[in-house]
């Protein structure tokens, strides 16, 4: 009797599990397809927002139908065309303000999360296109989810104190590290076959840890007259064009950091996993178009740049330099461990970049001002100086996503248990952000 009185109440148990877990899914359904229906609006406004902003829609590989374009022959039509946009956002954010409480998994709340960030930056690129104005860290919030940390100059000036001491020579550091740069440029004649290599490896490390589609692959553009270094143009179908700006010398160290950057582990995997894991798995169309002033742009390079210490942890890459890239470079291979110690001193001062930019864009500094401040403490020659204020003015705010995106993807590696002495867990996390609906904000503020 007790036997069949568990037994019972088990079936009841199971029965009544199974009519929770049918409610469920009929509920999911419902909720999938109300957020299916705000992501093919998101999509359409992106684009049309893109009709007035060149540089906003950086890839769309949804449905052809979705991309038509309205007749702008006036200052009056864009004026209408954005009004009617602003409205259009107002609405979906409205639309998704009506599904906060609906019950969600924890993905789905990661795509609610997702498009709402989303649609708060296209608010703020429609009010900055309709002349709308925003301080820098202003702007970096409403746009990227993030606002970069304020350094003063005696911060950089620490760091400088260290590169005076073991750089070759006396007098102007800029200077003297322009000159002992100069060991360190590939040849023009050598810049493929390096970049080749590059390539090929970070290739191999990272198909170690991360499966990708069959028919992967991106073509290498050698280009010129850019305010960037390099370029990802992800078309869609797994495949992307790499553009890499010969305006300026290369150096040996950016071999690998591009190649990892554009490539591998970089943007060209994170778009891949986006489409397959995501848009054609998932079918969740939000994924295939790309607005650049938005939070996706914070994940995509901060995943870039920290991507590159995955597949090179520790000594990895000085030593792959130094074996591989050096001989094929031609370059002096003695020389490569004090230009690694030199590049990692560099590195610190990357914020100084994010300063010139604040400064200048806030209209506390001219241009003159800001091409100092850069030749100073992020250590520029004149002439990247100048590349990079052209990209300041031309991007804004954007600078921040490298440095401050690093950091906040690192932290929350980190702060998971995926340190470097545990790198099966730091792969597993760096695979879950790269193949998941994330926010800046929402990777600072939460754990697994």
């Amino acid at each position: 009797m007790i036997i069949r009185r568990s037994f019972f109440f088990l079936l009841i148990a199971i029965l009544f599990a199974s009519c929770e877990n049918k409610n469920q899914n009929n509920f999911s359904n419902k909720l999938d397809a109300k957020m299916n229906n705000i992501a093919e609006n998101y999509v359409k406004l992106v684009l049309r927002v893109g009709q007035l902003d060149n540089n906003y829609v950086d890839a769309y590989y949804g449905p052809a139908d979705w991309y038509s374009k309205d007749k702008l022959n006036t200052a009056a039509d864009s004026s209408e065309l954005l009004k009617q946009c602003s409205a259009e956002t107002d609405s979906l954010l409205n639309n998704l303000d009506a599904l906060k409480n609906d019950k969600a998994d924890k993905l789905e709340t990661l795509r609610y999360r997702f498009l709402y960030k989303q649609l708060l930056a296209v608010k703020t690129e429609i009010f900055i296109l309709e002349g709308g104005s925003l301080s820098f860290d202003q702007e970096s919030k409403a746009l990227y989810d993030a606002v970069a940390p304020s350094y003063d100059k005696e911060h950089f000036q620490k760091i400088l104190d260290k590169l005076n001491k073991i750089l070759p020579g006396k007098g102007d550091i800029s200077a003297r590290l322009d000159d002992y740069n100069k060991n360190f440029i590939i040849p023009r004649d050598k810049l493929n076959n390096v970049f080749e290599a590059a390539i090929k490896e970070c290739r191999k490390r990272t198909l170690e840890h991360i499966s990708l589609p069959q028919g992967e692959d991106f073509k290498v553009e050698y280009v010129t007259n850019k305010p960037w270094s390099a370029y990802n143009w992800y078309k869609g179908n797994y495949f992307s064009i790499i553009q890499v700006n010969t305006d300026l010398p290369i150096y040996i160290d950016r071999a690998i950091d591009l190649a990892a950057h554009e490539g591998y582990p970089g943007h060209h995997v994170y778009n891949t996993l986006l489409e397959e894991k995501l848009v054609k798995q998932k079918k969740w169309m939000e994924y295939t178009v790309y607005p650049l002033n938005s939070p996706q742009s914070l994940i995509a390079e901060g995943t870039a740049n920290f991507g590159i210490h995955m597949i090179f942890p520790g000594r990895e890459k000085i030593e792959f330099e130094k074996n591989i890239l050096f001989p094929l470079a031609g370059l002096d291979t003695s020389k490569a461990e004090k230009y690694e110690e030199v590049q990692s001193l560099l590195q610190e001062l990357s914020f100084a970049g994010n300063e010139a930019a604040r400064n200048f864009l806030d209209n506390k500094w001219d241009k003159k001002e800001a091409l100092n401040w850069l030749e100073k403490y992020s250590l520029m020659s004149p002439n990247r100086a100048e590349q990079r204020l052209k990209f300041i003015e031309k991007y804004r705010s954007y600078v921040i996503n490298y440095n401050l995106g690093e950091e906040i993807i690192k932290n929350y590696v980190d702060k998971n248990g995926g340190t470097e002495n545990h790198p099966e867990k730091r792969w597993d996390l760096f695979k879950y952000i790269l193949t998941s609906p994330q926010t800046p904000s929402g990777l600072v503020n939460s754990t697994l």
